[in-house]
């Protein structure tokens, strides 16, 4: 009987590796990166070293409070006037705060306030006192916590469009910079983070 001495060729394992490299460039090219999630906020600067930490000072009818509780549960509303609400209620809830319309004794008050105009005129708006103070427990999540500033800022917003309709006959980002800037001085955002260390009456 005859034996194949023939032998098995080996395989060239040189495209191999540029086989690898060409597979790794492609899924780094063709995975996508999950982001980062925040909020752009503007930090107000730091005060001098020798100015005196006071009491923020806030009346009950100026004061939001929003508290959100670590299973996601969001109570809001005026002091002692709080209730569990849900998350598509805040923004009008917010919004109803911030206006006023009806001007309630138990919503904030308004303050005559001058706005100097880029024309040289002035505006004279009614700004609200009203501070919307967002509280959080320790064990609240994170995307509980973005969802509801989202809200927050939508009701800023879309108080800002309406005034800003008003006043010059677009909505905010379709204004000037110096016509964006008064809009922001008559409706601040003011949603504070810290709990005001004594409420007056």
């Amino acid at each position: 009987m005859a034996i194949d001495k023939r032998k098995t060729p080996d395989i060239n394992a040189g495209s191999q590796a540029d086989i690898a490299f060409l597979l790794l460039i492609f899924f780094l090219v063709a995975t996508t990166m999950n982001t980062d999630t925040g909020l752009a906020r503007m930090l107000p600067p730091l005060p001098p070293e020798d100015q005196k930490q006071e009491d923020i000072k806030v009346k009950e009818r100026n004061l939001f409070l929003v508290l959100v509780s670590g299973s996601g549960n969001i109570m809001a509303g005026t002091s002692n006037q709080q209730e569990v609400i849900g998350l598509r209620q805040l923004k009008d809830k917010a919004k109803e705060f911030i206006l006023n319309p009806m001007d309630d004794e138990n919503l904030p008050e308004k303050v005559n306030k001058e706005i100097q105009l880029a024309d040289g005129g002035t505006w004279v708006y009614p700004e609200s006192q009203g501070v919307i103070s967002l509280q959080t427990t320790r064990d609240t999540n994170y995307q509980s916590y973005i969802m509801v500033q989202n809200e927050l800022t939508r009701a800023f917003n879309e108080v800002r469009d309406e005034v800003a309709i008003r006043k010059f006959g677009a909505k905010f980002m379709e204004l000037s910079a110096d016509e964006r800037d008064a809009v922001s001085k008559a409706v601040p955002m003011k949603i504070s983070e810290a709990e005001p260390r004594n409420i007056k009456k």
